[in-house]
């Protein structure tokens, strides 16, 4: 069945080998897991958010352990690491403190005597998650699940298979009944039989488009629900009203965090012609005076990318973009998984740059005439995951942010998730809901209950 190695991005040593689950261990786990299945659901709901509560003392007594692990295994700093495990803690504090609500029966009125919508639990839910966000990832699937009733069934990013088998320890030592939630070491050219299972209830992926669109015809031919959070090209959208200082910050913030390896990075700045040549000054400044290396220090402010493959692939994105006459500003450098900080300007829609996913620290300046340019090339993408909008004009921003194909528009802030607010993308970006009660509900029996 073979093995799965972690490997240190940031100099390459192999820090541990995990080996396959045999197809004998990924039946018991399904077994195991619907067991627990039917012992979650007889839960009383207070219960299971008691045990959720204990999974939030876990996460905030261990992060500094969790967190390394998580940075020795991907390459994110550790400062960013140890906020990932406490997001988690948040968002698992806010579920348990909202869940009755979230599962509270929908009174509806009709010409029976009673009518009602009840959110009941179906099974095991199969999540396939990426190494980006080993914990943050998971973790928004696996609280409102558990919580529900559900079980939960990893397959991880094969780099991050520490960090599954951590999750799946702290689901276990909260209290959580044995097989609530468990870690699968399979590749994912073997999921299908998984998938297919009659115990499995539904499938939910976060990775890129191409993975997708291979787990969706997986689950398609065996009618699983899906969900999909796919890969994106978000734009970040200066106009010229907008606080330029804060918009520069926050632009090199969101695009450099996690070494640029986010799905809601923000990938494309475009910025009105007016402020372009201002705005370009001040992020060149910002990227020139960041910190690349070692994630461990304290004073690192950029940790390698986290693999090799993918760096070259960023490397490639990069050269070509040149080649196609966008002007390299500052960076374009790496060393193995060390990539520089990088910025392009000059971009138009027929480059690289603007037409694929970079999925690493490269930003990418594009410059629009007016608005209504800016949001023309905002939506000229097959993505529509996120997309920052700035200006001090909040009336025009709430009206162009309608225009905007996506699922996410920030305005005059980052994109990012919150566990209160429901997320995902529209177009090549996937579909379905995670967060908040839309997110809860996606892998729930929506059940109509009529009383004549």
């Amino acid at each position: 069945m073979g093995t799965f190695k972690s490997i240190y991005p940031y100099t390459l040593e192999t820090i541990a080998e995990y080996a396959a689950h045999t197809d004998k261990e990924i039946e018991a786990r399904l077994a195991l897991g619907h067991t627990a299945y039917l012992q979650l659901r007889q839960m009383p709901l207070q219960q299971r958010c008691d045990l959720m509560l204990k999974v939030v003392e876990l996460l905030k007594k261990n992060t500094t352990a969790y967190a390394t692990v998580i940075t020795r295994e991907m390459g994110k700093t550790l400062k960013e690491a140890k906020a990932e495990v406490l997001k988690c803690a948040t968002s698992a504090a806010y579920y348990a403190q909202n869940m009755a609500e979230i599962l509270r029966p929908r009174p509806i009125t009709a010409d029976a005597k009673r009518s009602y919508v009840a959110y009941e639990p179906k099974g095991v839910i199969l999540a396939i998650m990426p190494w980006n966000f080993p914990y943050w990832q998971v973790f928004r699937f696996a609280i409102p699940n558990l919580l529900a009733g559900n079980a939960g069934l990893l397959k991880h990013a094969s780099n991050t298979s520490g960090c599954a088998l951590d999750i799946e320890k702290i689901f276990l030592e909260a209290g959580f009944p044995e097989g609530a939630f468990q870690t699968l070491l399979v590749s994912s050219k073997n999921i299908e039989p998984v998938i297919a299972d009659m115990r499995v209830q539904g499938v939910t992926l976060t990775g890129s488009t191409p993975a997708g669109m291979s787990v969706a015809q997986l689950a398609g031919k065996y009618i699983k629900k899906t969900v999909l959070e796919l890969g994106g090209s978000d734009p970040f959208i200066v106009l010229k009203d907008a606080d330029l200082e804060k918009a520069a910050s926050i632009a090199v913030k969101a695009r450099m965090q996690n070494a640029g390896q986010s799905c809601i990075a923000a990938k494309r700045w475009i910025v009105e012609k007016d402020i372009a040549a201002a705005f370009t000054d001040k992020v060149s400044s910002l990227l020139q005076q960041m910190k690349q290396g070692d994630p461990l220090a304290e004073d690192t402010q950029m940790g390698p990318m986290a693999r090799p493959d993918l760096a070259e692939e960023l490397a490639g994105q990069l050269a070509k973009s040149l080649q196609q006459g966008a002007q390299l500003l500052t960076g374009g450098t790496h060393d193995a998984c060390n990539f520089a900080p990088t910025l392009l300007s000059g971009v138009t829609p027929d480059m690289t740059a603007f037409e694929e996913e970079t999925f690493g620290p490269l930003a990418a300046i594009i410059t629009a005439e007016n608005e209504q340019q800016a949001i023309a090339l905002a939506n000229q993408t097959p993505f529509g995951l996120g997309a920052a909008l700035w200006t001090s004009d909040i009336e025009k921003a709430t009206r162009l942010a309608t225009q905007i194909e996506s699922g996410n528009v920030f305005i005059n802030d980052m994109v990012h998730s919150d566990a209160r607010l429901p997320f995902g993308g529209v177009k090549q970006s996937g579909y379905g809901r995670e967060l908040s009660s839309e997110g809860a509900h996606e892998f729930l029996n929506i059940k109509t209950v009529y009383v004549k």
